[in-house]
């Protein structure tokens, strides 16, 4: 057999028959255990997250025997060999190094025999004076005037990554607005720039080739804009680039000191984490892009290092493995109770939809299980008044993560308290339905009558 059938694995053939004997079980059941709470939760004192996940059709039997799935897919194995720069990703012979990017620890990452934290502190260092010129007004316009926007010109990762985290931080942008343009349609182009003073506005160009059509098209249509106003030398100081092809860079007219690097072991879609991230520096400043990357750097060594029962990506994963294997859970929502977040399903898209879009095995053997659901969701509460009722009463079964904060940063007047209530409240009734029995005994206390509710019991029941 081989390693990569994971079906046939005793793992698997153990949760198939956990599953079955299990058919009936309702998360109302599993709350009877007073414990569970405590349980099903992890509370991470450093970084203020409480991550809950006892509303789920899981009990400790099967929380169990997902840990041992975990085990038989060597997640450990293949995280340990991600971090160290074995090149994970054979088809195309490289090394799968985003998690080098947020090395604050900065302890040396090697790739081919040589540690690469060096160019890429080379190129934070870069970013950092760049950002602090730009922010300062020292680096300037072609006529001197202070930049007051920056357009970021990309597409795929190079778009969804920095333009979810400026959203995402946007209380704390105090820099240069930042706007974003990824669609070839021109009408995406001609309403960014219709807002945009020529003098003023700062493009910049992401592209790892400096050939991908959607954002060279933008950034072609961008340039012969601001050259009708201010002239070709305007170019070199209105536009950088985020890329690697040096000669592409400077015959469109952009000064090879306005270039930054990335490298090939970064896949576009965990890039905002490099020069791709740019933009959010200038937004919101290096310090704070830098505590960004602390962030990340934690929850990777939280990843590499905690056991698979206390590591909250691990247990996020399995999770979703089991609803999509098991109770054919095509689909995922992420449900931010955070305007802020409202890019932040689109990003997790990309990631988990790209990463896991795929048929066969690393032995090119076709799979006979799911590889990944569809990653969607929008921001509560516009999506209680969108799709809710679907999940709630219609005929798919959809797995559900919630995001909420206790503390956000703005205040205004009871609107948090209201949108938490709601957040709260859609958990409890997605976890534990409304039963015959309950729907019965409201109507009856309402007043409704016997005729009532018989015709519309059935209606209420989810």
């Amino acid at each position: 057999m081989s390693k990569y059938e994971l079906t046939k694995t005793p793992a698997w053939q153990n949760l198939e028959k956990h599953r079955a004997q299990n058919a009936n079980l309702h998360i109302r059941d599993l709350f009877k255990d007073e414990n569970r709470f405590d349980e099903f939760s992890i509370y991470n004192e450093d970084l203020g997250i409480l991550f809950d996940f006892s509303k789920n059709i899981i009990s400790r039997e099967t929380f169990a025997l997902l840990m041992d799935f975990a085990k038989a897919a060597e997640i450990a194995q293949y995280a340990q060999k991600m971090f160290s720069g074995e090149k994970i990703n054979w088809t195309e012979k490289r090394a799968v190094l985003h998690t080098a990017l947020r090395n604050v620890s900065n302890t040396p990452v090697y790739v081919d025999g040589k540690d690469i934290m060096p160019e890429i502190n080379a190129v934070l260092e870069k970013m950092k004076k760049f950002s602090d010129d730009l922010r300062s007004g020292k680096r300037a316009g072609a006529s001197g005037k202070k930049i007051t926007d920056i357009v970021n010109i990309g597409i795929g990762g190079s778009d969804l990554g920095p333009k979810m985290a400026c959203e995402a931080l946007k209380y704390y942008g105090d820099g240069p607005a930042a706007h974003f343009v990824s669609n070839i349609d021109g009408a995406d182009i001609y309403e960014t720039l219709k807002k945009l003073n020529p003098e003023t506005s700062l493009f910049i160009v992401a592209s790892k080739t400096f050939t991908t059509l959607e954002t060279m098209t933008n950034a072609l249509t961008a340039r012969k804009w601001l050259v009708s106003k201010l002239g070709d030398q305007a170019v070199a100081s209105h536009f950088v680039a985020l890329s690697t092809n040096a000669k592409k860079v400077k015959e469109f007219g952009i000064d090879e000191n306005n270039m930054f690097e990335f490298w090939d072991f970064v896949g576009g879609r965990y890039s905002l984490w490099s020069a791709i991230g740019l933009p959010i520096a200038c937004f919101i400043g290096f310090d704070k892009f830098k505590q960004m990357l602390e962030g990340a750097h934690y929850i990777d060594k939280h990843f590499l290092n905690a056991p698979y029962e206390k590591n909250i990506p691990v247990i996020m994963a399995v999770l979703g493995f089991w609803y999509n294997n098991f109770f054919e859970a095509q689909s995922h929502a992420v449900l931010p109770y955070s305007q802020y977040l409202h890019r932040f399903p689109a990003y997790l898209q990309q990631g988990d939809m790209e990463s896991n879009g795929k048929t066969v095995n690393f032995e090119g053997d076709r799979v006979n299980y799911q590889t990944g659901p569809i990653i969607w969701g929008e921001p509560g509460t516009n999506g209680q008044h969108s799709f809710y009722q679907l999940i709630h009463q219609g005929t798919k079964l959809i797995a559900c993560d919630f995001i909420g904060f206790v503390n956000p940063p703005e205040k205004v007047g009871d609107h948090h308290e209201k949108l938490m209530a709601n957040y709260f409240a859609q958990t409890q009734a997605l976890a534990f339905g409304l039963t015959k029995e309950q729907v019965i005994e409201n109507m009856t206390k309402a007043g409704f009558s016997q005729q009532d509710i018989e015709t519309l019991a059935p209606h209420k029941i989810f």
